[in-house]
């Protein structure tokens, strides 16, 4: 017994059974016919151009697929290591949880898996990463008004939790505003990385890593 054909769709094929659905097969038929002549006219009419038009089309097509498919990966590369490039306008414009997710992927970016965990009573830690050689890097983010300042207070938090509460090789206050003297001053003495405004831009628009930012052997990005 032959098997009867299936659709597309999985449901039967089956013979037309009333008057009124061998009258419709007849006409998509007829329809089909009428668009399959007019195309060999058409082709027939173009001579040898037919062949180049019959040979080129698909492969051109395939191209501008292509072409789309990437344009389209691109734009959705924000989290692309190796890829992602913001600018200090696009930084400004964040509000301060998304400032911690942007540090969080310039991080992943530069190679050090990174995970967000900025919240009420994150003990002065917003995103947290390990590189590929198991060094800890703990950021603490600030996202200011143009031309604010970070204080030493913040710094103070950072140095009483980044290393015993976290296990923090590398800690780091990340801003896009700027540091008090003091504040900077307190940092250098007591191991606090500073990235400001002006280092950040370097940072974000992917001209250094992290690693080669702060002075420490940038491991696990391949640049730098």
């Amino acid at each position: 017994m032959i098997p009867r054909r299936r659709a597309p769709g999985g449901r039967r094929l089956r013979p037309p059974r009333t008057r009124a659905e061998t009258a419709a097969a007849l006409v998509a038929l007829l329809f089909l016919s009428l668009i399959v002549h007019r195309l060999l006219g058409l082709l027939a009419g173009l001579g040898a151009y037919a062949w180049l038009l019959v040979l080129g089309v698909p492969p051109a097509a395939a191209c501008w697929w292509l072409v789309a498919v990437r344009g389209r990966a691109r734009r959705r590369a924000g989290r692309v290591p190796g890829l992602l490039r913001l600018s200090l306008q696009h930084v400004d414009a964040l509000s301060p949880g998304q400032f911690e997710l942007a540090v969080r992927d310039l991080m992943e970016r530069d190679g050090i898996a990174a995970r967000h965990v900025g919240s009420r009573g994150d003990q002065a830690a917003d995103v947290i990463g390990r590189d590929r050689n198991g060094r800890v890097f703990v950021a603490q983010c600030k996202h200011t008004a143009i031309g604010g300042r970070v204080g030493s207070r913040v710094m103070y938090e950072v140095k009483g939790t980044a290393g015993p509460v976290h296990g923090a090789d590398v800690a780091v206050v990340v801003t896009n505003g700027g540091f008090t003297r003091d504040a900077r001053a307190w940092g250098e003495r007591h191991g606090i990385h500073c990235v400001d405004r002006d280092r950040l831009r370097e940072w974000a628009e992917g001209r250094r890593t992290l690693a080669a930012l702060l002075g420490v052997r940038d491991v696990g990005s391949g640049h730098g």
